[in-house]
């Protein structure tokens, strides 16, 4: 059976990352309550990978999407995402999102279109219970990513099972269509 999905950085120092295409989920969770980000980018065609201080540097075009999990009692709801402090931005306005509302009034804001990262782009390295994984381009790619963010969203974040089966099938489908490899990639 072939992997799926590994540690980002255990990949990178086995030599296991794609170059050819692959999908990056990088993982920020909040450590005062269920506020979560979540930064999913595609890649194709790498030139090269550095390890820096900060994280890999990835010499390669990409294109980036973000997701935002606000619990109902997040104190800012009304401070859009571009300007909330660093910890709990994204740099999209409310317009850019698509919000759903979960049972438990959890907010799960996704990208509507991601954007575009010209010749390179570095993953951080995570910090305390954040991580970065490397997904594979596998034929059920889409499958895997909705199953790993329907578990994710649901024992991470705390939104309830519907919803958050509801949520990742939203953000396979986004991804499917928005960076699927056979527009800009080809």
């Amino acid at each position: 059976m072939a992997i799926k999905a590994m540690d980002l950085f255990e990949a990178y120092s086995q030599e296991k990352l794609p170059r050819d295409q692959g999908y990056i989920i990088s993982t920020f969770f909040s450590n005062n309550s269920a506020y979560s980000k979540y930064e999913i980018v595609s890649y194709s065609g790498v030139k090269a990978i550095y390890l820096n201080e900060s994280g890999l540097e990835f010499q390669t075009n990409g294109k980036k999407i973000h997701i935002l999990i606000e619990p109902a009692s997040y104190p800012n709801k009304a401070v859009e995402p571009y300007l909330r402090n660093d910890n709990e931005q994204i740099p999209l306005r409310f317009n850019e999102l698509e919000t759903i509302t979960a049972k438990n009034q959890t907010k799960i804001m996704i990208a509507k279109k991601p954007l575009d990262s010209f010749g390179a782009f570095t993953v951080l390295k995570p910090t305390g219970i954040n991580f970065a994984m490397v997904f594979y381009s596998l034929p059920d790619i889409y499958d895997t990513l909705k199953l790993f963010f329907e578990k994710t969203f649901n024992q991470e974040a705390g939104i309830p099972q519907v919803d958050a089966r509801k949520s990742a099938q939203k953000v396979s489908d986004v991804l499917s269509k928005t960076m699927n490899f056979k527009t800009d990639y080809s």
